[in-house]
């Protein structure tokens, strides 16, 4: 997927027209609460943007995942509410999608206003990218704009299906991912290191194949670790395994190996007596790890070993956690290699979902270049897949 062959919101003219966006305000919640705004925030450049040029905006989201029919518990209300504080002007919100009451209040807009949809999923329609649902969120609008790229690798009405009957085009949020993450597999400033974590190697099968064919280095860590030693031929005790992955993590060595490319796993654990935070735990090399023992986490060798190998990259890929980070004991390995790629100085990637969590929460956040907003769609995307929401807008 090219960096810059599809019409971004800068090449449209929207002065005096309605456009609909949408966005992903799939905020978290606690108790009709939002608890993180920062999906709100991400999206404010293009709301922005859009109103500075006289438009009349409608935006639309998903949030949580109501069964096709409305539910007052994953209304859009709260996001309303926050959005108009962070606006300084009232977002107006709609009582249904694509009803009596969106059509009345859509076709009421005047430039400079803001109406928000309820939420695209009470619509049974929607997940399905039902085109009679498609045709009605395009009957509200002249333009179509996509900004959500955590939902980008979803072909659904609101991401997809409505580019089928409008104009359309990417907001700054989508145009960022595409030049960050297109940018770093089609032309990255080398050495390229790929750090691969998190539980399932079937998770990223595709991924690890994708970037062996790109990067100098891949880094394993996290769960998926014990399958790619299984598949040595060393025993793992009661560490995850995937078993019908191993052939393909043994195939995965050698494709790396055949081609030149560093590929470094773990060759010291954190292993414990079981999956609790307060487990009995100690350090071992990676040959065997006894009967009765799990791996939790990459050990202190291992994680110098792979902050050493981040130290002159060019360009810094991450996804997945080193261990289970959310628990004190086991967390060590993912802070090192944090530290690491935020000492490199290399322009650093971070997929979303635990990564992206891992650095907010250890307060590197600031120092990354970019942390995507998409956990499935970064993984897709790593994996040169196309997306549909990125698919369907139109070519520059």
């Amino acid at each position: 997927m090219s960096t810059l062959n599809k019409k971004t919101v800068e090449d449209i003219d929207v002065r005096g027209k309605k456009v609909l966006v949408r966005c992903d305000f799939n905020v978290k919640m606690e108790d009709g609460v939002i608890t993180s705004d920062k999906r709100i925030v991400a999206s404010l450049p293009t709301i922005q943007y859009l109103l500075d040029q006289g438009a009349k905006l409608i935006l639309c989201s998903h949030l949580g995942r109501p069964k096709g029919e409305f539910d007052p518990a994953f209304s859009m209300a709260p996001v309303a509410k926050r959005l108009s504080e962070l606006l300084g002007r009232e977002v107006i919100l709609a009582k249904d999608v694509v009803g009596e009451d969106a059509v009345a209040k859509a076709a009421a807009l005047k430039e400079g206003e803001v109406l928000l949809l309820e939420n695209v999923r009470f619509e049974k329609g929607e997940t399905k990218n039902d085109p009679e649902l498609s045709k009605k969120f395009a009957a509200l609008a002249d333009v179509y704009v996509n900004d959500a790229f955590g939902s980008a690798h979803r072909a659904h009405s609101s991401t997809t299906g409505v580019a089928d009957y409008l104009p359309s085009a990417v907001g700054y949020l989508i145009q960022k991912e595409i030049e960050f993450i297109g940018g770093a597999l089609e032309n990255p400033k080398r050495p390229l290191v790929a750090i691969l974590g998190g539980a399932k190697v079937s998770d990223k099968i595709g991924v690890i194949n994708n970037l062996i064919d790109k990067c100098d280095t891949v880094i394993i860590g996290g769960g998926m670790a014990y399958t790619f030693f299984k598949a040595m031929g060393n025993e793992v005790g009661t560490s995850l395994l995937d078993k019908d992955n191993i052939e393909n993590a043994k195939g995965m060595i050698q494709k790396a190996r055949a081609k030149g490319v560093n590929f470094l796993l773990p060759v010291d654990n954190i292993i414990a007596t079981e999956y609790a935070p307060d487990a009995t735990h100690m350090r071992i090399y990676s040959d065997s790890i006894p009967d009765g023992w799990m791996g939790l986490d990459i050990g202190p060798v291992t994680a110098e070993l792979y902050a050493k190998s981040i130290q002159n990259a060019g360009t810094v890929i991450w996804n997945g956690p080193m261990g289970v980070s959310e628990w004190e004991n086991f967390a060590n390995g993912t802070i090192a290699v944090a530290k690491g790629i935020a000492e490199s100085g290399a322009i650093s990637i971070i997929g979303g979902g635990d990564s992206a969590a891992a650095i907010k929460k250890l307060g590197f956040a600031d120092k990354m270049s970019h942390i995507s907003t998409g956990g499935g769609a970064s993984l897709e995307f790593l994996e040169g897949k196309e997306l549909p929401g990125i698919a369907c807008i139109d070519e520059k």
